[in-house]
């Protein structure tokens, strides 16, 4: 029988190589284990209560779009099924939060691509004009639709928020021959997931993704287009200007604000019921974006 709720690996015995927000991750020698928990973040900082089932569902939407995405660029999973994993990993509490994955180079990027005038890029956009440096058309409305896709990196921050950087500053910090292949395949996974997600009444207003190297190949590694890493809205709700409910974490937020929490020391504890909505929320997109999973509605 498998846990409904896994917190963190050590519960399990298990000494985890290094230990994020949500993930644990496992060093295999050539290989990794990804392990998603169900902890759950806002504002960088690591809630009390978990959210029973969401490594579950976060690992379900990454493996279901790895496999529609694999003919667009190499992933980097090997399985998703726990009986594939080495000992003493091979434990059926890991079943379903769990991948198997080849090692790469990390490229140390985040790759994000905006196709909706929101959050900080419409914060941006009202003082400057611009997004993160790349100049729009003048009059444009909160979570207007971009003519095109933007590509807007950033650095990975260990700890605390990440940066914007320009792409000549991208472009240096992995390589001018690095740079051009990141950008064309994060506008191009970007469009093809965000036509998918149409089919299916989905917007995907703006994703960030992660790649790594294996010799001169380029990887998809990490997680992908799931509530964590992507805004989605349900297309009957968009209109320009104003910014629709996400299916994401956003009413965690909204709660945490609304307690008159200052985003520093420990949060406060998450009523039951919101816990559950969360769950509801995870567990919903799933079932939309890909309804043979069982997920959902």
């Amino acid at each position: 029988m498998t846990r409904d709720v896994l917190a963190d690996t050590a519960e399990l015995g298990l000494k985890p190589t290094y230990r994020g927000k949500v993930r644990d991750l496992f060093d295999l020698g050539d290989e990794l284990l990804i392990v998603a928990t169900d902890r759950i973040s806002a504002y960088d900082v690591i809630m009390n209560q978990p959210v029973p089932g969401k490594g579950v569902l976060l690992t379900r939407i990454s493996v279901e779009w790895f496999r529609l995405l694999a003919d667009r660029l190499p992933n980097h999973l090997i399985s998703d099924d726990w009986r594939d994993f080495p000992r003493p990993y091979n434990q059926e509490a890991l079943a379903g939060r769990s991948m198997l994955v080849r090692k790469t180079e990390r490229l140390d990027l985040e790759c994000v691509v905006r196709g909706y005038l929101v959050g900080s890029g419409w914060r941006d956009y009202r003082r400057t004009g611009a997004v993160c440096g790349l100049a729009l058309p003048p009059g444009l409305e909160e979570a207007d639709r971009l003519d095109s896709p933007l590509f807007t990196p950033s650095t990975k921050a260990e700890t605390g928020h990440d940066e914007n950087v320009s792409h000549t500053e991208a472009a240096a910090i992995v390589g001018e021959e690095w740079f051009p292949r990141l950008r064309d395949a994060s506008l191009d996974l970007y469009r093809a997931a965000e036509a998918h997600a149409r089919t299916r009444g989905i917007i995907i207003a703006d994703t960030k993704l992660e790649f790594g190297r294996a010799g001169a190949e380029l990887i998809l590694i990490d997680e992908i287009f799931t509530p964590d890493s992507s805004r989605f809205w349900a297309a009957s709700d968009w209109r320009p200007g104003r910014t629709p409910d996400s299916f994401d974490k956003q009413i965690l937020r909204r709660h945490l604000d609304q307690a008159g929490w200052n985003r520093e020391g420990r949060p406060p504890d998450l009523p039951p019921e919101l816990v559950e909505r969360l769950r509801r929320r995870y567990e919903e997109i799933l079932g939309i974006l890909f309804p043979d999973t069982g997920g959902g509605r």
